[in-house]
C-alpha cells in the first residue's frame, strides 16, 4: 500500500470535520464528534468558524451509518458549540440557498453590522425589484431560532410603517406559510431557523444565545461552559469516536480518528468537498491501539503548495 492510499484510509475519520466527545459507544449508530478552531466550508463562499463544538454525527436513516462521501447520509447534532459567521457569508447563504426559487420574494440580500444592529438590504422581487433596507436587533426565540426584530424599515429611501407593510400581503403570506426555506414572519419580526438555512451536511441543536461582536454574528448552542469536553492532544482539530463510519470504500469500526491542523497558528481550514486534496497534501499516523491521526493541510493553503483544488478534484474522479 503506498502512502497516498494509506492516507485515504486514514481519512476515514475525516468525515465532515467533526469529532469525539464521551468515549463510550454512542447509541443508534451515532459517532461522537468534537471540534476546535475549525473554519468549516459549506460551499465556496460560505464558511463557519467553529470555535468549539461537541455533539454527534447522526445517520440520516435508521439502521444506516454516516458516510463521509455523502453529505446527506448524516446530520451533525450539536450538544454544545460556539461559532461565528461573517455577515457576508450569511448573506451568501440567503442568496444561494434560501432565496433561490424563481418566485423567491427577496433577492440580492446584503448584510452588514452597525454597532449592535444588523442591517439588511435587498430587493423585493415581486414588487418590481424595489430596494429596501432594515435595521434589526437579534435575539433567540423560546424554541432556539434567530429573531430579527426590524426597528427601522425603508423602501426607496422612504420610511414605511413596518416590515409587513414593506412586504405587502402577498409576500407576507408567502413567508408566513413557511414556503421560504428556514424563514418565517411574526408581525414585524423575521424568524430564521439555523437548522434549515444551512446546506448539507445539515445540523440540529438548540441555539441559546446570539450576538454581534467584532464584525461577526456569534452563535452559542447548548451550554458549552458545562459540557464535558474530551481531552484531545491537538490545538485545532476535528475528532470522532465510536460506532461505524464509512469513508470511500472503507468502513471504520469502533471509530477513533482525529484530523489535525499541522499549522495551528490559524484556524483549521476544512472543506468536505475537497477533503481528498487536503489528505493527499498531508500525512498520517497510526496509534498503538490502531487509532488514526491525520495531519491535514488547510484547504486555503493547498494552492501555496502548488496544488489546484479544482484540477485535483477532477483527477480524483
Amino acid at each position: 500500500m503506498n502512502g497516498s492510499a494509506f492516507i485515504v484510509i486514514l481519512v476515514a475519520a475525516g468525515v465532515m470535520g467533526q469529532a469525539a466527545g464521551p468515549q463510550q459507544q454512542a447509541p443508534s449508530g451515532e459517532v461522537h464528534v468534537q471540534m476546535r478552531n475549525v473554519m468549516y466550508h459549506y460551499q465556496d463562499n460560505v464558511a463557519v468558524h467553529i470555535l468549539r463544538l461537541g455533539g454527534a454525527l447522526v445517520p440520516a436513516h435508521e439502521g444506516s451509518i454516516p458516510v463521509f462521501d455523502d453529505k446527506n447520509s448524516f446530520q451533525l447534532h450539536i450538544d454544545a458549540a460556539e461559532m461565528t459567521v461573517t455577515p457576508q457569508a450569511m448573506a451568501n447563504v440567503l442568496n444561494s440557498y434560501v432565496f433561490t426559487a424563481k418566485d423567491a420574494p427577496v433577492k440580492d440580500v446584503e448584510l452588514s453590522i452597525d454597532k449592535d444592529r444588523l442591517k439588511v438590504k435587498g430587493k423585493l422581487h415581486q414588487k418590481g425589484d424595489v430596494s429596501f433596507e432594515t435595521e434589526s436587533s437579534l435575539s433567540v426565540t423560546n424554541d432556539g431560532k434567530i429573531r430579527l426584530h426590524a426597528e427601522k424599515v425603508r423602501a426607496l429611501h422612504l420610511p414605511v410603517k413596518g416590515l409587513m407593510d414593506l412586504f405587502g400581503v402577498e409576500i407576507a403570506d408567502l413567508i408566513k406559510t413557511g414556503k421560504v426555506r428556514g424563514v418565517k414572519a411574526e408581525k414585524d419580526d423575521l424568524i430564521l431557523d439555523p437548522v434549515e438555512i444551512l446546506p448539507a451536511p445539515h445540523i440540529t441543536g438548540r441555539l441559546t444565545t446570539i450576538k454581534l461582536e467584532d464584525g461577526n454574528i456569534v452563535q452559542t448552542f447548548g451550554a458549552p461552559q458545562s459540557y464535558h469536553w474530551a481531552n484531545v492532544q491537538a490545538r485545532n482539530y476535528m475528532a470522532y469516536r465510536g460506532n461505524k463510519l464509512q469513508f470511500g470504500k472503507l468502513t471504520m469500526s469502533d471509530t477513533d480518528m482525529v484530523l489535525i491542523d499541522p499549522d495551528p497558528a490559524d484556524p483549521f481550514d476544512f472543506y468536505l468537498d475537497h477533503y481528498k486534496e487536503q489528505l493527499m497534501a498531508g500525512y498520517s499516523k497510526t496509534t498503538s491501539d490502531f487509532g488514526l491521526r491525520v495531519m491535514m493541510v488547510d484547504y486555503n493553503k493547498l494552492k501555496q503548495r502548488g496544488r489546484n483544488p479544482a484540477r485535483a478534484k477532477t483527477a480524483a474522479k
